[in-house]
């Protein structure tokens, strides 16, 4: 199964949009509002084994509104 359709992301917080789950040249897990672009801090793996976990842990934080929102330019 792939990763982005294992986890299951609630709507954004802020604005109802919906959560994007990416992964950053490999070594990074984090979600973003494709609409606010509100997001989640960038949890970071080590190894091929961590990946998963580390992008479950990710869609957690999301789905538990832990979130920054930057103001409009930043």
């Amino acid at each position: 199964m792939n990763i982005h359709e294992e986890f299951i992301l609630q709507d954004c917080p802020y604005c109802g949009g919906a959560g994007l789950l990416s992964e950053e040249n490999g070594w990074c897990w984090s979600v973003m509002c494709m609409d606010c672009g509100a997001q989640t801090a960038a949890l970071e793996f080590k190894t091929p084994e961590d990946r998963r976990p580390v992008a479950g842990k990710a869609a957690h934080l999301w789905n538990i509104g832990k979130v920054m929102r930057g103001g409009f330019g930043e």
